[in-house]
């Protein structure tokens, strides 16, 4: 098991998987009632056929399930592609699980992601969304210290509100909401975490949610590599990925 760090208090950690690139093989060999007992390059030029021919139903039958801790803006963006994976390419692949922690039940000290000063972008010229270039330092600075002052304000408001007795599903209202970090479970199949992946390393992704996906990138080749790699195409499959890993 795994974790990567990631912004600043976010992490990915890797909780389980089950299969190999063996179990990938064996799914589409058993059309035929064979069956490989140990991965040989064969094996392996099968893998990269089904990859290249999009015969996509044998990466299915291998799952990694994740631990997410992350801004509440980057989840969002997240949970479109898994809704969105059942339809993807008319697979039918459902193999998608998300449980979210819930302000309803839990009122643990709120966490919040506020850039550094020189984290703050541009908005782009000629886009609607995305962003450019770092900001000034100084416009950086005045928006930092101004967003921790909002933070603050929001947590007093919630913690007041608490303390009247407002329900925690309520007294939740106060929080500045997209900054505020979760944590969730996901669980997903081989394909499933491909499709994912394409989406969210693409260079006009958000930046926040590009750092996760390389962390899953990172995770999910450890465990199926050569399937991974015929997956996603270069530069991704083999960009450096500076991430801290914790074994």
């Amino acid at each position: 098991m795994s974790l990567i760090n990631l912004l600043d208090k976010g992490y990915v950690r890797l909780v389980n998987n089950m299969g190999s690139d063996l179990t990938v093989v064996n799914a589409a060999r058993v059309s035929y009632a064979k069956q490989s007992n140990d991965l040989n390059e064969k094996d392996i030029k099968l893998i990269e056929y089904l990859a290249r021919k999009g015969h996509t139903s044998p990466f299915r039958h291998v799952i990694l399930q994740f631990e997410v801790y992350a801004p509440l803006m980057v989840a969002r963006q997240w949970w479109k592609y898994v809704v969105g994976s059942a339809h993807y390419e008319g697979t039918g692949d459902s193999l998608d699980a998300w449980n979210e922690s819930s302000r309803r039940y839990i009122t643990e000290d709120p966490l919040f992601y506020i850039p550094n000063a020189a984290e703050w972008r541009e908005k782009p010229e000629n886009t609607k969304q995305g962003s450019a270039d770092p900001i000034a330092w100084e416009i950086g600075c005045k928006h930092t210290e101004a967003l921790m002052n909002y933070v603050d304000l929001g947590i007093s408001k919630y913690e007041a509100a608490l303390a009247d007795g407002v329900c925690p599903e309520q007294a939740r209202l106060f929080l500045p909401a997209y900054g505020m970090y979760i944590r969730w479970y996901w669980t997903a199949s081989l394909q499933s975490v491909t499709h994912f992946l394409l989406q969210r390393l693409e260079h006009d992704a958000q930046k926040e949610i590009q750092q996760y996906a390389k962390a899953i990138l990172e995770l999910t080749k450890r465990a199926y590599p050569v399937s991974l790699e015929q997956l996603i195409p270069n530069p991704y499959y083999s960009e450096e990925n500076n991430n801290e890993v914790i074994p």
